[in-house]
């Protein structure tokens, strides 16, 4: 493989705006401070959300949430919970928040093209009283992230429909995607870890430990 080097780089807004343009009118006012009626809705609908991350070095990370539709709690018109399942106790996205609170959501809705983005700052939570409301079969979630919105706003539906994500007929078949299971005893590279075993725990884990 040739090895890549950048050249005739962006540096400076300016530059930027010249070769861009400036965003409309509608564009700059869509964007709101409050979960109002309308964000409610589109949250109470929503069984997935991508969360943007970083530390305080500026390092970022960008971690997939999902459950049942609605399983983000709104409790008011600034503030949001989501629930913390259990998962791989990596735990990059809390860990960050503790170093830097600000975070970047993006919600999802299957089969709807336009997403919701929620900026504002997180809270790590274990108040009880909040998260035993998201228990799923009496298992309450540990921890919680409390985000209090800061913009909140519909994005177009370019991406989507350049991709499009949620057309059946432009999927790869089974045979020919990528194998989580393989990709990850490759890069563990870990004694005895092989591909097999690798899926034989991630059956186990998505049986036994969803919750």
């Amino acid at each position: 493989m040739v090895k890549f080097e950048l050249e005739n780089c962006i540096t400076n807004k300016e530059e930027l705006r010249t070769l861009v343009g400036e965003p409309s009118e509608r564009a700059k006012n869509k964007v709101i401070s409050h979960i109002d009626e309308n964000c409610r809705n589109y949250l109470a609908m929503s069984p997935f959300l991508m969360m943007a991350t970083s530390d305080s070095e500026g390092n970022c990370d960008s971690s997939p949430r999902g459950d049942a539709p609605g399983f983000v709690q709104v409790m008011d018109d600034q503030w949001l919970v989501i629930p913390e399942r259990p998962g791989n106790k990596r735990l990059d996205s809390i860990l960050n928040i503790l170093s830097n609170p600000s975070v970047g959501l993006i919600f999802l809705i299957p089969g709807l093209e336009e997403t919701l983005r929620i900026n504002g700052q997180a809270t790590i939570i274990k108040d009880e009283k909040v998260l035993k409301e998201m228990h799923v079969g009496g298992k309450v979630p540990l921890l919680g992230i409390a985000v209090k919105v800061e913009q909140c706003f519909i994005h177009c539906a370019k991406a989507f429909k350049r991709s499009k994500l949620w057309d059946n007929e432009s999927w790869p078949t089974k045979e020919v995607l990528p194998k989580p299971a393989k990709i990850l005893a490759e890069h563990t590279n870990l004694p005895g870890m092989t591909e097999e075993k690798v899926a034989e725990g991630l059956r186990e884990s998505y049986s036994k430990r969803m919750y």
